[in-house]
């Protein structure tokens, strides 16, 4: 496919650009689509704002004109833009992705964020021991942040599992990784843990229609569904682990669905703990925090 294929007036950044907001402004808005573009002269040419804001006039070769051209069309398709640059920015982590994982949302970012500022684990070694881990951002971000925590990651998902550990190889943390169905229980884990994370399916399957289709067509439903008369299956599963495995003193957080806050702090009721909801940047309840009474 040569230059005169494409739509593009020109191989000039601005043309690039006036496309882009023509052909997708409707359907994502002006902002959204200027995100887009800054991702995406990032990661395919090396440019931060700055640059791209002073080289409107630029052009730009055919080899590179042609990926701004086909990830113009995924983008018409509803493909993520996290999907399409291969990787998304998570608590100065640098996580692949793929359509074998959930995108690490801001949400979640927003949950490790609230983890970094609210546990003094740093000071000495501890345990982290994350459930459902997909991506492996959360233990990553942690793994990082606490250098000396002694991090287990847990999937079902084989394929999630690779990625998670690529991911944490390419960010330079050891973590160890584990193909248990939380569901069933998790054997072989190493006595207690400090902390107990999850960003475990929450979103019942009655609220499918309520998602966007760059959501329902390319992440990976065992990551998200949940059946509508079991929606609390898994938290009732972390509960259980965390009676097992929690150290004394130590804290489960996990992510929940807004609608089932109550529910979910009644999970945790039963099996023992004082549960905490906390809202997220929205002002919805995101995530809870709970202790042993």
């Amino acid at each position: 496919m040569n230059t005169r294929n494409l739509r593009f007036k020109s191989n000039r950044v601005r043309d690039i650009i006036s496309l882009y907001h023509e052909e997708l402004d409707g359907m994502y808005g002006s902002g959204e689509v200027g995100v887009f573009l800054d991702m995406l002269f990032e990661a395919f040419l090396g440019w931060d704002k700055v640059r791209l804001l002073t080289s409107r006039e630029q052009t730009i070769d055919q080899s590179d004109l042609l990926r701004f051209h086909w990830a113009l069309e995924d983008l018409k398709q509803s493909r993520p833009i996290q999907h399409i640059i291969g990787f998304v920015g998570f608590c100065g982590c640098r996580i692949a992705v793929s359509p074998d994982v959930l995108i690490p949302r801001p949400e979640t970012e927003e949950i490790v964020e609230w983890i970094l500022h609210n546990f003094t684990f740093h000071l000495s070694p501890f345990t982290i021991l994350d459930l459902c881990t997909g991506s492996g951002c959360i233990a990553i971000a942690l793994k990082k942040a606490f250098p000396a925590a002694d991090v287990t990651a847990v999937d079902v998902s084989p394929e999630a599992l690779e990625i998670a550990r690529q991911n944490a190889k390419n960010n330079g943390v050891e973590v160890r990784f584990m193909e248990r169905d939380v569901l069933n229980g998790v054997d072989g884990l190493n006595g207690s843990y400090g902390l107990i994370v999850s960003n475990p399916p929450y979103v019942r399957d009655s609220e499918r229609a309520q998602m966007a289709a760059n959501v329902l067509d390319y992440d990976p439903a065992l990551a998200l569904f949940v059946p509508d008369d079991e929606p609390l299956r898994f938290y009732r599963a972390i509960a259980t682990v965390a009676q097992n495995h929690l150290a004394e003193n130590g804290q489960v957080v996990v992510e929940i669905n807004e609608a089932l806050a109550e529910e979910t702090c009644a999970v945790f009721k039963a099996q023992g703990f004082t549960p905490k909801v906390h809202a997220d940047f929205r002002d919805k309840s995101r995530w809870i925090s709970a202790r042993f009474v």
